[in-house]
């Protein structure tokens, strides 16, 4: 006798499918944008459904941990795209700076902590949004004055702000789209906010049990002017919802 397939396959399956075409050079930044919109709506989708599955069967879903290396060059600033993808999913980052191999070569990593398919989530996206930056990027110039360095630096802290505001207004339209429809379905159950705020405890737990004495890092201060151009392709990347503008007010389409 056959076994049921898992209900999540098919839509991984076209996550993974949408990523994928965002990705191809081939590609347009318009047709881009729309595959990774998809994309982010079904993976918003995705976590939420996983989250109330878990509240019905806790083992389906637990907390857990791992430690991605981040490769140079602009190791810091993909450091900074992981971490705020994950804080957009609800996942927390810890950035880790050590000096490892016979010349003490600087390595730079993330410990991320979060539910496994939080975390699931969180790999998925920003492998794929590290990709499409770095083809953009490298499809803009720096001013002939300007370190080129100095400026993919700024424009990698445009695209990473730009991106995340639209993951998480993702993530609240999800919110909202599952509560509304167990109003409607289970008006007795646990609210889907209250379940999201107990999962986010019980990360923030995980991450003060495995550094209790954790100290916040100091703002980085970056001089390039590619900061604009960055954040436009973030916004370019639409994560669905209306454009947000730099203050956070979502743009009203003429």
């Amino acid at each position: 006798m056959s076994q049921n397939p898992d209900p999540t396959a098919a839509v991984l399956a076209k996550i993974r499918k949408l990523l994928a075409k965002a990705e191809d050079p081939a590609a347009t930044p318009e047709e881009a944008d729309t595959y990774t919109a998809k994309a982010a709506d079904l993976v918003a989708s995705y976590g939420i459904d996983r989250a109330l599955l878990a509240e019905e069967v806790p083992e389906s879903d637990v907390v857990g941990d791992r430690v991605v290396v981040m490769d140079a060059p602009y190791a810091l600033d993909k450091a900074s795209l992981l971490s705020s993808v994950a804080h957009a999913l609800r996942c927390q980052a810890v950035r880790r700076v050590r000096y490892v191999g016979p010349g003490a070569r600087k390595q730079v990593s993330i410990h991320l902590f979060g539910y496994d398919s939080d975390l699931f989530r969180v790999e998925l996206l920003f492998t794929s949004l590290l990709l499409q930056a770095t083809t953009r990027m490298a499809r803009t110039t720096a001013p002939p004055d300007e370190s080129l360095a100095a400026y993919r630096r700024s424009w990698l802290a445009g695209f990473t702000a730009a991106v995340t505001q639209r993951l998480r207004a993702a993530e609240e339209q999800a919110g909202r789209t599952a509560a509304a429809a167990q109003e409607e379905d289970r008006p007795q159950g646990r609210s889907v906010a209250l379940v999201l705020v107990d999962r986010s405890r019980a990360v923030a737990q995980a991450v003060d049990d495995e550094y209790p004495h954790l100290r916040t890092a100091a703002a980085r201060s970056l001089s390039g002017s590619g900061s604009a151009s960055g954040w436009a392709a973030g916004q370019r990347a639409d994560l669905g919802g209306r454009p947000v503008s730099r203050d956070g007010r979502r743009q009203i389409a003429g």
